[in-house]
């Protein structure tokens, strides 16, 4: 998109929403979908699915591992099988699965993980998942996605079902503003260029996609030119479009979510080193658990906002300067 490109943000369903109808989508149109919760389908929004299908939808009680590892046995038997839970509870209990019975078999599971970030807000530390990227990532063989609304959502969920290959998708419990039009379109290891900027480039995913375009515009009032892309696929990742955005901007910002080691950050960096190093910033979580809030109080406490990401645009392009 060009430069100055306006976006009126308004607010969406949330993106774990958009998952539980597509999944509903999904099923509709294959029987071979099948469906595996750890007894929180009412907050995972796979209700849906189970409501309309229930004889493809089984409930593993609170045991992530066990989901996970049944998960994989259908998807071994042919089928195309989607298990979900809280993405910290997925991630951390339900990981040698992951790891053992759908990575090195490399088996067609589809791994959704809902309530991701700290934006769960009031349910405090131990359910937010700040390294579930960077866990999902390490896995051989998977591609990690992380949507940044109901529609992209919606797409990677229909684009995660025909692609052949173990999948993470990462999902948030709070609302989302509208990015996407209904016709945009996503793939395996693609990026979106958002608003088009020639000082600094904006890279983002999930939530903080919106924040980086708020904070392009509030650059462009300053007369700085913010490029913003987003990297909905983590894994694998644009390694084009930051390459070209590390030519031509010469100075990257990374926000994100979760925590800054580990997550997208340092794989656009990886990325940068390998074909153009260029001045970097990154906006996270700083190697600590956020505290129990609500979402908007956690997203201003932990510097997650558009204000936050402007502040390191102006700081790399300081330093760019300086070189």
């Amino acid at each position: 998109m060009a430069t100055g490109t306006k976006f009126e943000l308004k607010m969406g369903a949330a993106t774990r929403e958009a998952f539980g109808r597509a999944l509903v989508e999904l099923g509709k149109a294959n029987k071979d979908v099948v469906v595996c919760d750890a007894d929180l389908s009412k907050s995972t929004m796979t209700t849906y699915f189970a409501k309309e299908f229930p004889e493809r939808f089984f409930s593993c009680g609170i045991a992530e591992a066990n989901m996970v590892a049944v998960g994989a046995g259908l998807a071994a038997s042919g089928k195309i099988a989607f298990v979900s839970s809280f993405s910290a509870f997925l991630l951390n209990k339900g990981f040698e699965q992951l790891r053992v019975t759908a990575a090195y078999p490399n088996v067609n599971l589809k791994a959704v993980g809902t309530h991701s970030g700290i934006s769960i807000g009031e349910d405090g530390p131990s359910q937010m998942s700040i390294e579930d990227l960077a866990l999902a990532c390490s896995l051989p063989g998977f591609s990690v996605f992380s949507p940044c609304d109901e529609v992209s959502m919606r797409a990677i969920m229909h684009l995660s079902a025909a692609h052949v290959g173990p999948v993470f998708i990462r999902a948030a419990r709070a609302k989302s503003a509208i990015v996407y039009n209904s016709d945009a379109k996503f793939s395996v290891g693609g990026s979106t260029e958002l608003i088009g900027g020639k000082d600094v480039t904006l890279v983002s995913h999930g939530l903080l996609v919106a924040e980086a375009i708020r904070a392009s515009e509030a650059l462009e009032a300053e007369g700085v030119s913010a490029r913003v892309i987003d990297m909905y696929s983590i894994k694998p990742h644009d390694r084009a479009a930051v390459e070209r955005a590390a030519r031509e901007t010469g100075a990257i910002v990374v926000a994100e979510e979760h925590l800054t080691d580990g997550g997208l950050g340092v794989r656009v960096a990886q990325t940068a080193a390998e074909t153009c190093p260029c001045v970097m910033e990154f906006v996270g979580v700083n190697n600590v658990y956020a505290e129990s809030g609500g979402p908007d109080e956690l997203l201003d406490k932990y510097n997650l906002r558009a204000v936050n990401i402007a502040a390191a645009a102006r700081k790399a392009i300081a330093r760019k300067g300086a070189r």
